[in-house]
């Protein structure tokens, strides 16, 4: 039913958010400093997009015929996004994050380019709505915390 090659760009995408969401949420339980509540919510906020995202993705691929990703190996393996190991401050978590997400968008629009090359408007549908929550928020935290710390 669904094409090899846009599951395989929808998965990647999956690992990206998979990492992205486990990343976020360890900056929601440490950040610190003079803006922590602020930065506490966002970061709680931004998580919780994350997990709606991971669940329209899986949900896809399966819509698809697909099969995503199941395990934190698995996309760990296929994610472009860094898992995060290091204790940052607020402005490193800030910047880091703007450079994620900027990383997600880039790769939310190559997968989109491909579901519109195999004629699957509903994935390209569902990825057009997602590139744009994406940059939203990418607009939002920068214009919130470009002076992060």
């Amino acid at each position: 039913m669904g094409n090899p090659t846009v599951i395989e760009h929808l998965n990647g995408l999956l690992a990206d958010t998979v990492v992205y969401y486990y990343k976020i949420h360890n900056y929601h339980w440490f950040v610190k400093g003079h803006r922590f509540k602020e930065l506490h919510e966002t970061f709680e906020g931004l998580y919780e997009n994350a997990h709606q995202d991971l669940d329209d993705l899986a949900e896809r691929v399966l819509t698809i015929g697909g099969k995503p990703l199941g395990t934190l190996a698995e996309c760990l393996k296929q994610a472009t996004i860094a898992e995060e190991t290091e204790p940052r401050d607020a402005e490193a978590m800030i910047r880091l994050t703007l450079s994620d997400l900027k990383t997600r968008a880039d790769r939310v629009r190559a997968a989109a380019d491909v579901s519109d090359e195999h004629g699957d408007r509903g994935t390209t549908a569902m990825l057009e709505d997602l590139i744009q929550r994406i940059e939203k928020t990418s607009w939002m935290l920068e214009s919130a915390f470009g002076d992060a710390g």
